[in-house]
């Protein structure tokens, strides 16, 4: 892989390394599945049955600050550190993360960027994830070995997370650009939000760029220079500070991997998303097309 870890791995390059059992603590695997309630699935039950081999189940819902009112906030860095040691992830591990969605790829990315936010950058998306993975042939397992423990020391990137203070000041301040990946007609308030009492709609001044549209129809992650086009359509300045929001604050790391793909690494994330800013924005900074044509 060489000095410079890169973001994407292909489903080939794994699937080399596991066939010459390099799978270990050079190099961890984890299944990042994570559903939302709608979807009807459970990562953790379908890793049991069936997993890239020499993976490690790693839980977004787990490894979160369990004191927060909102979904998997972000933990500690004493937290993260413990929490990816117990699946045998040191300073020295290469990370591959992937998961199992039909999207090719769901959740993986805020597990990409929550060991880049803790100061770990050998960590790569497996593209195409688990769907491509089976589709090529490669092998599954059902069975699972807890790896040795390992040492792992976290340091957090505190300027890639925006807390809604921040989000609330840059509305005024407009010091970096606002990005919703949820999809446009949740984004419009013309579709309802997954969960029950949050209303659809979006941030004052924030663009909509659906984090499906960053993959082609295989669940592949777009080329640089597709990326680059979807970012021009969309009006969002690759040069220019971008925050990523969504639902909360998952899929909005989809972003956070485009930008870095075309060559703008240091995007960052509002944590809290939408379900944060439903519940403390003041109604004016509620946007939403359902609630003019009352």
């Amino acid at each position: 892989m060489g000095m410079q870890t890169q973001a994407l791995v292909s489903a080939k390059w794994l699937a080399n390394m596991v066939q010459r059992n390099l799978v270990g603590p050079g190099l961890r695997i984890l299944d990042t599945s994570w559903y939302l309630p709608m979807m009807n699935r459970d990562g953790r039950k379908e890793f049991a049955r069936t997993h890239i081999p020499g993976a490690s189940f790693f839980d977004i819902d787990e490894c979160s600050d369990t004191t927060s009112e909102f979904a998997h906030t972000l933990p500690t860095e004493e937290f993260f550190a413990d929490y990816v040691g117990n699946l045998g992830i040191g300073n020295n591990s290469h990370v591959v993360v992937y998961d199992a969605s039909d999207y090719g790829a769901f959740s993986c990315t805020r597990v990409w960027w929550m060991f880049r936010l803790f100061g770990h950058p050998q960590v790569s998306v497996l593209n195409g994830g688990f769907r491509n993975w089976v589709k090529e042939g490669h092998p599954v397992s059902g069975t699972y070995t807890k790896p040795e423990p390992a040492q792992f020391t976290a340091t957090m990137n505190r300027s890639w997370v925006k807390s809604f203070e921040d989000m609330t000041e840059n509305m005024t301040s407009q010091k970096f650009q606002v990005v919703d990946m949820r999809p446009y007609n949740r984004f419009r308030g013309l579709e309802p939000e997954p969960r029950e009492g949050f209303d659809p709609g979006h941030i004052p001044g924030s663009k909509c760029m659906p984090f499906f549209s960053f993959l082609d129809d295989d669940g592949m992650m777009l080329s640089p220079e597709a990326l680059k086009k979807l970012f021009e359509k969309r009006k969002v300045d690759l040069s220019k500070p971008i925050c990523g929001t969504c639902g909360s604050g998952v899929t909005a790391c989809h972003m956070v991997l485009g930008a870095h793909l075309c060559g703008a690494p240091g995007a960052s994330v509002y944590d809290g998303s939408w379900y944060e800013w439903f519940i403390k924005a003041p109604p004016e900074h509620i946007a939403s097309e359902a609630k003019s044509k009352l």
